[in-house]
């Protein structure tokens, strides 16, 4: 029997606790830092209405936006559903307008503020639309504040027109995507190593959306006694899991990144704040332990008080945590001994690299620069890949080890061209770049495709019962023959992303903004990885598709495609155009080749490395298409043993037999083998 949770506190009491939780902690731990009111002596400041307005306005804006991502998780993941939304999801798309109508609020509110924070001057005197618009147009802080508001003001309008699955997760995807655009402002972008501080705040940022978010609207379920509210507690148990380790791992690299030693942990504010946080995410894992352990078996049964009880004291936690998130934001690192920074690490996130040299370049192995997407992307990767196989171990079942080295050294070798100094030297030298994007597109996708990940997972993820809402599974399924694979997987249209982005990117203004950016340039890069993986599944791949071209008819689009590689090398060799010249000027390089020469390696490295890929490609194909026959040529075999009917060979025994039959019956004499004509062909 299920015990009742007397004197249960409203959700909105419970959200408004934990916000005013936040409020206070950013605001203790600000004064704490001397950086809510400090101000220099002879310099008017902004006023007392910016310096407390300020942090609240963040927590605000903090909070709408998880608040968001956690309606939208409700909608998408956690609850029961089909194609069309429930109205226990309805619900939930409704708290997602308001949340994010508060979000877009409280981000113009973030803007406007920050504005009078930068220019010292009182919000009187700053809100006028002209300079609001510059600051929006001109400054990296007010382009983020600027794209939050739009995105909060966006899902407030067509959240409440949502009314099928496809759009939820879609607007999902738009909620996570406007909580990254501070990321790229504030200490992040200008620490030591901004890639890795981008990077790793980013996927900090996501995770810790989708944990508090979903955590809140999880216990808005249980408070209000819905049905589903178990069965979305066990589906966010390793959802949860997944972003504690997200945090957990993106908060260890920004504090690496923003503290120069391990002493500063305890002698500066911020590295105080830093271990408080820590000290609270241990915390936090504690209770999800318990959770996992105790608390969500009892909710399964139909006992809530526990599990809300220790619910509620996480989500306090969770408010403390990011009140100090907040005051962090608001308080400077602690200072290295170098005073200014040189363009090439402006521009770079480090240190322009010693010359390379003459061969062997061992600078290329021994120079890394470490990449928290691609880093925690392919650990990730490979511990599931292994998860799978082991599983499959486990009841019996065979997987080829060879798919399993091949996934695995595909990873290993992106790690070299994202980590090594194929990306350190990738961002000063054209001709590295090249080698660095023929890896990512011609040499890692061969690889991985060949590991068979989909299959894999089709063959191990758990298929969940008929009727009920879908699983990982199901909905991989569903992506492998959609309509939006079925077209870009022709082979065409495969042949045609993977060639023109190549004259796309270089051949623009592209390439020289993309290099610009650390997400353009990530952006780039995955882009490349993209391509590459698109046209050799289609090629060579093993997983299912929507279709799977004839053999002939992959090495007839091989063939075609690699002239078209040629001429782009060919082109890059011979042009008179230098490509990202400005990017090139800026970086200040004084040593090696010059711009000119640099290019022309570069089209010398395309035209040199696209040559064996494609041969061990086509090796690849005509063992596959080899094997093939021979298993058709068995298949058959097997048909004729069990006298099927069916197969062609049986059918044509069988009208040879049907002619000796008729010949005897008219007395005639069968005709020569050399004058029989068979059946036409099916």
């Amino acid at each position: 029997m299920a015990v009742e949770f007397k004197h249960a506190v409203r959700p909105p009491l419970l959200i408004m606790s934990a916000l005013g939780g936040a409020m206070a902690v950013t605001v203790l731990a600000l004064r704490g830092a001397g950086s809510a009111a400090e101000q220099v002596p002879g310099i008017a400041g902004a006023g007392e209405l910016t310096a407390w307005a300020l942090p609240v306005a963040r927590i605000v804006t903090d909070a709408a936006a998880v608040g968001t991502v956690g309606a939208l998780l409700m909608v998408t993941a956690l609850l029961p559903g089909g194609r069309r939304l429930t109205d226990a999801q309805l619900r939930y798309m409704t708290w997602a307008a308001v949340t994010a109508a508060v979000w877009a609020a409280a981000s113009a509110a973030l803007l406007i503020l920050t504005l009078s924070d930068l220019f010292a001057q009182p919000v009187v005197e700053i809100l006028r639309p002209s300079v609001l618009a510059d600051f929006v147009v001109t400054d990296t802080q007010g382009r983020s504040y600027a794209a939050m508001t739009a995105a909060g003001m966006v899902l407030a309008t067509v959240c409440l027109g949502i009314s099928t699955a496809r759009w939820g997760r879609a607007a999902l995807v738009l909620a996570l995507a406007g909580l990254l655009p501070p990321a790229f402002t504030g200490h992040s972008s200008g620490a030591g190593n901004h890639d890795a501080a981008v990077t790793s705040l980013a996927l900090h940022l996501v995770g810790v959306a989708m944990w508090v978010g979903g955590l809140i609207f999880l216990l808005v379920a249980a408070l209000k006694r819905e049905d589903a509210a178990a069965m979305a507690a066990r589906r966010f148990s390793p959802l949860a899991g997944a972003a504690f380790l997200a945090v957990a791992a993106s908060g260890l690299v920004n504090a690496a990144v923003r503290l120069p030693s391990v002493t500063d942990l305890f002698s500066s504010r911020y590295g105080q704040m830093v271990l408080l946080k820590a000290g609270a995410l241990i915390v936090l894992g504690g209770v999800g332990w318990w959770h996992r352990r105790r608390t969500l078996a009892r909710l399964l049964e139909g006992s809530r008080r526990p599990f809300l009880r220790l619910a509620c004291g996480e989500l306090l936690v969770m408010a403390a945590a990011m009140g100090l998130a907040v005051a962090l934001a608001r308080t400077p690192p602690p200072r290295t001994g170098a005073t200014s920074l040189t363009p090439a690490e402006e521009l770079l996130g480090f240190a322009m690299p010693p010359p390379l040299g003459d061969f062997p370049w061992t600078p290329l192995f021994t120079q890394w620069h470490f990449d928290p997407l691609f880093a925690f992307g392919t650990a990730g990767a490979a511990l599931l890949y292994l998860a799978g196989v082991r599983k499959m171990r486990a009841r019996g079942d065979v997987w080829p080890v060879g798919r399993t080295i091949a996934w695995m050294l595909g990873l290993a070798i992106t790690v070299l061209a994202t980590m090594s100094g194929l990306a350190v030297y990738g961002k000063v030298l054209f001709s590295v770049h090249m080698g660095q994007h023929m890896v990512l597109a011609m040499t890692v996708p061969i690889l991985l495709v060949l590991g068979a990940p989909a299959t894999l997972a089709l063959r191990t993820l758990p298929s969940v019962p008929k009727g009920g809402p879908d699983g990982l599974r199901e909905l991989l399924l569903k992506l492998l023959h959609s309509r939006y694979v079925k077209v870009i997987s022709h082979p065409v249209v495969a042949s045609v992303f993977f060639i023109a982005s190549a004259f796309a990117v270089y051949y623009t203004s592209l390439f020289e903004t993309l290099m610009r950016s650390h997400l353009g340039h990530t952006l780039m890069l995955v882009h490349f990885l993209a391509v590459g993986l698109l046209f050799f599944w289609v090629i060579i791949g093993v997983d299912p598709g929507p279709r799977r071209p004839p053999h002939l008819g992959r090495l007839f689009a091989l063939m075609l495609t690699m002239p078209f590689h040629s001429w782009f090398s060919i082109s890059l060799m011979s042009s008179t155009e230098l490509i990202g010249d400005g990017w090139w000027a800026d970086l200040g390089r004084t040593w090696g080749a010059t711009l000119a020469k640099d290019q022309y390696n570069a089209g010398s490295i395309a035209w040199a490395t696209g040559d064996i890929p494609v041969l061990i490609t086509t090796i690849i194909l005509a063992a596959q298409w080899v094997r093939s026959d021979a298993r058709e040529a068995r298949r058959i075999d097997r048909q004729i043993e069990r006298g099927d009917a069916n197969n062609p060979l049986a059918a044509y025994n069988a009208y040879l037999a049907g002619l000796r039959a008729r010949d005897r019956i008219s007395g005639s004499t069968a005709p020569p083998a050399a004058q029989q004509q068979p059946p036409p062909s099916e």
